[in-house]
């Protein structure tokens, strides 16, 4: 019987795709979780597998589309032992379950019947294409686990419970992660590379679209430049076209202010070079970001507001008791917002563990989407590429973000005397509805006075 795949729900507030790579032709036989398409969204890059076994009947896709959720993909012919299984896949990849309450979870063991269920080879087990993709990354076959989701589907939940009791070992191992050599983001790359999405989705063909005027004001129509010399166009998409659109939907709708500091870090250099010998030793490299992290994680429990997002349709102000940080990654494929959960529960050196693991998988285009999400405020550094000072775009819809420019050895007053010392320059954007200027500074101070004098975070442990 012939079956459609739609493009599934990838993440709250994904709605639209594209093609970076087909990996499939018709007449060609298909395996359950074998991959059948790469697809650029949210700025991550995702492997979409096939949910089932089956021979590939239509490609309706091709490299550089730029598809909605629940567009129809590719359709499939399968024998008459998935005619079962079929519908309820076709189901699946409508939409990626909720995560089940924290009441009904059970916890997730190998039964026998699993252990049978795997020998047998049955058709495929229900589960949407989030949760496949997440259980073939660590390693586990779908009929190892026992399903808590309805119809006997296997939830995300049920995956990550499984995992957590048979990877306890290797937890440790598996953050000591090795180095690689970075991306040189100052390499020449045409201006198709750059802003048309890539070498492999820029030399398919895709209609010109407008971009999402609910973000900002509508498109203004341009002269023609080219009557007075050679010109390009290149179409906006991929990262260029959602980071375009994020930037207009902030500006449209929060009044942006900047207030500036700056801090002294002598002392936090001397702490930071004798903590580093030893996390070099797990893999980990030790910046000045990772005590900013815990210096703005402090700042946002004395000062909720700029951990806040203000609900223009109810006027409500959304005060958020949970610390979750993105942390700005300059790629080839432009700026992507991974994020650190619990910033406030975590030490330095698992702060800077996983912050070195979230850089070097986004700088990769491997990062999770769900670690692009739930993000409360933003951290951006240009430190390592130069500046002084600079004025952030607050990540919508949160209330602020935090700037680092560039730490510098420069003259300073210590004791009535001129001493080198090495200051550090910040910008914090807020948004001015929910927070004033005078509160804006004691913000800054409070992080200013954790970053300068380290044995704050003592204190606050």
């Amino acid at each position: 019987m012939a079956v459609e795949f739609k493009l599934p729900d990838l993440g709250e507030g994904i709605h639209e795709a594209e093609i970076l790579a087909v990996k499939v032709k018709p007449g060609q036989d298909i395996r359950e979780d074998e991959p059948l398409f790469e697809v650029e969204t949210d700025k991550a890059v995702v492997e979409i597998p096939s949910p089932y076994t089956g021979k590939v009947e239509k490609v309706l896709v091709k490299a550089g589309d730029i598809i909605t959720v629940g567009s129809v993909m590719i359709s499939f012919i399968t024998g008459a032992e998935d005619k079962q299984s079929a519908p309820v896949v076709e189901k699946e990849a409508a939409a990626v379950p909720a995560k089940t309450a924290a009441g009904s979870k059970k916890e997730a063991t190998v039964s026998a019947d699993a252990r049978v269920n795997q020998t047998a080879g049955e058709g495929p087990v229900p589960a949407s294409p989030a949760t496949r993709r997440l259980a073939r990354e660590l390693g586990f076959d779908l009929r190892q686990i026992t399903a808590t989701g309805s119809g006997g589907r296997v939830l995300k939940d049920d995956v990550r419970a499984f995992a957590a009791k048979s990877l306890e070992p290797m937890v440790s191992s598996a953050l000591a992660f090795g180095k690689k050599e970075e991306t040189q983001l100052d390499k020449p790359v045409s201006l198709n590379e750059k802003y048309g999405g890539g070498k492999e989705s820029g030399s398919a063909v895709a209609e010109p679209t407008a971009l999402n005027s609910a973000n900002g004001p509508s498109p203004v129509a341009l002269p023609d430049f080219a009557k007075y010399g050679p010109v390009e166009r290149v179409l906006l998409r991929s990262i260029r076209r959602k980071t375009a659109e994020s930037m207009a939907r902030s500006w449209a709708h929060i009044p942006h202010v900047t207030h500036c500091d700056e801090a002294e870090l002598t002392n936090l250099e001397a702490a930071r070079a004798k903590l580093e010998t030893e996390l070099k030793k797990q893999g980990g490299r030790l910046t000045f970001t990772t005590f900013v992290l815990k210096a703005v994680a402090s700042a946002l429990k004395k000062y909720p507001q700029f951990n806040a997002s203000l609900d223009e349709a109810r006027g409500e102000i959304i005060f958020k008791h949970y610390y979750n940080i993105g942390v700005a990654v300059a790629t080839e494929r432009g700026l992507i917002v991974p994020v650190i959960r619990d910033v406030d529960k975590k030490g330095i050196v698992e702060l800077t563990l996983e912050l070195n693991e979230l850089a070097e998988k986004t700088r990769l285009g491997k990062i999770e989407v769900e670690r692009l999400q739930g993000g409360t405020f933003t951290v951006t550094n240009v430190g390592a590429i130069g500046g002084t000072s600079m004025s952030p775009m607050i990540n919508f819809p949160e209330a602020a973000i935090l700037g680092m420019a560039r730490a510098q050895q420069k003259p300073v007053v210590k004791n009535g005397e001129i001493a080198i010392g090495i200051i550090m320059p910040f910008a914090l954007s807020f948004d001015h509805r929910i927070a004033d200027g005078a509160e804006a500074a004691y913000f800054m101070r409070h992080i200013v006075s954790r970053l300068e004098e380290p044995y704050n975070f003592l204190l606050e442990a």
